[in-house]
């Protein structure tokens, strides 16, 4: 793996204090060392990050560095966007690290590339085990990232343990199985200069044969590839996306494209909102420098950590007025109400946009059941009460108008019209408009609430 460790020795690694300790960690808001954590053949090391507030029921992120890479090095270096999120969202991070020479992750071997085989992934499982009994994890909400070769053991995960990990997000990474080698190297030239290409159908039986027997679904995944890197070249990317499709029983044909940045194309298949199946970003002129500023945000966001929890399928109770700070999100399309480019010019009305955790995205519901953003209330234009009208923000008045219901079956309907709240036609694309709408029970007009 010398040649990932040449490309990330220029990244600045940030040291940081960390304690070791057996379990239980000695204290939250602290990069912590657990020893004693259960099976690691490897001998890797394990450091937790708990929050000083921690969720009831807190997902778990497993965030896995890069080749050359430490737990404290992406703690408070290029992974630091995910500790600043689990501040906000009460989640829980894992961080294994490598201790063989170069710190780079084994995805290679064959004892590797087996469930359960007695390689890096076993030891890496046994700190997840550790870590949701301490923390009384929701186990629907599991979740793996990483980097480089932390990306390339996020999709062996991924594939060894379909029915640990919710979702995965990987940067600049290869597919799993991909690097394995049979004379003990853990380097693999054909793959990391992406001369190998195989089917679909061939890349799924490689991640498959990895979990034998096993018929369940498999985790949603993000994809993350600079066009111009070198280190792991970007024919990767491609054969990536080949592997989850076919994992997760789809085409190669996108849903839909779009550029959420000047740089960025992104393809999503099966569903097209926030949390995609399988979604793949290809980042135009970028080489092994992957993440980049305002990139986790998103990560976060497919991966589910910034949500609530809810029991699987339910819409949010109706919640007490005075809460504050939250996003409210489509159930149909996954994406949030948003207040455009976070103007507050009277008359602008609401669109769904894809959920990034901005100001633009956050909404009070107040004592007097008004949803505020920016100084501004939500508003029925024109005290309208018929279908069509728009949903605007407009000065607080106190009216009716601007007054909402939020209801336990999901709807948000005006106090004034009794109408719902409506993603206009049913649309699911960044840029649909937010009109009142008599209730029918649809999915764009349902909606949940995300701190």
């Amino acid at each position: 793996m010398k040649r990932i460790l040449a490309a990330v020795a220029a990244a600045v690694l940030v040291t940081l204090g960390v304690v070791a300790v057996a379990a239980p960690p000695a204290s939250a808001a602290t990069l912590t060392q657990v020893v004693n954590f259960g099976n690691n053949p490897t001998n890797l090391n394990m450091y937790v990050y708990a929050p000083d507030t921690v969720a009831s029921r807190p997902a778990l992120l497993l965030l896995v560095h890069y080749c050359g890479g430490s737990a404290a090095g992406i703690f408070g270096g290029n992974g630091h966007d995910y500790v600043t999120a689990a501040d906000r969202h009460g989640y829980v991070i894992v961080l294994p690290e490598a201790t063989r020479s170069g710190h780079c992750f084994d995805v290679s071997t064959p004892q590797a590339l087996r469930r359960d085989g007695g390689g890096d992934s076993t030891g890496i499982m046994s700190m997840v085990g550790w870590a949701r009994t301490r923390y009384n994890v929701d186990p629907s909400r599991i979740v793996v990232s990483g980097f480089s070769s932390g990306a390339m053991m996020t999709n062996v995960l991924a594939a060894q343990y379909p029915d640990v990990f919710a979702a995965a997000a990987a940067f600049s990474g290869v597919p799993a199985g991909c690097f394995a080698t049979t004379d003990g190297s853990l380097w693999n030239s054909q793959c990391s200069g992406g001369s190998i290409s195989r089917t679909a159908q061939q890349w799924g039986d490689i991640a498959r044969a990895m979990y034998p027997g096993y018929t369940g679904r498999y985790p949603r995944v993000q994809l993350w590839h600079g066009t111009t890197d070198t280190t792991l070249a970007y024919p990767n990317f491609t054969e990536e996306i080949k592997q989850w499709t076919n994992l997760n029983g789809l085409g190669q044909t996108p849903s839909s494209t779009d550029s959420p940045q000047a740089s960025w194309t992104r393809t999503r298949y099966g569903a097209t909102g926030t949390r995609a199946t399988v979604e793949a970003v290809s980042i135009a002129g970028t080489g092994h420098t992957l993440p980049q500023a305002g990139m986790l945000a998103y990560a976060v966001s497919f991966l589910g950590l910034d949500s609530a929890v809810q029991p699987s399928g339910s819409p949010s109770s109706s919640p007490a007025p005075g809460r504050s700070n939250v996003m409210i999100v489509g159930t149909g399309s996954g994406r949030c109400l948003d207040d455009p480019n976070a103007t507050t010019a009277n008359g602008t009305q609401m669109q769904l946009y894809d959920c990034w955790g901005g100001t633009s995205q956050r909404w009070t519901y107040t004592a007097g059941r008004q949803l505020t953003i920016a100084g501004k209330c939500l508003d029925a234009s024109g005290r309208g009460t018929v279908n069509g009208t728009q949903v605007i923000i407009w000065d607080c008045s106190g009216q009716p108008n601007q007054q909402w219901n939020l209801n336990a079956d999901g709807t948000i309907t005006g106090v004034q019209s009794g109408l719902c709240a409506d993603a206009a036609g049913g649309a699911t694309a960044n840029g649909t408009k937010i009109q009142l709408w008599s209730c029918h029970g649809g999915t764009n007009q349902r909606w949940t609430l995300r701190n």
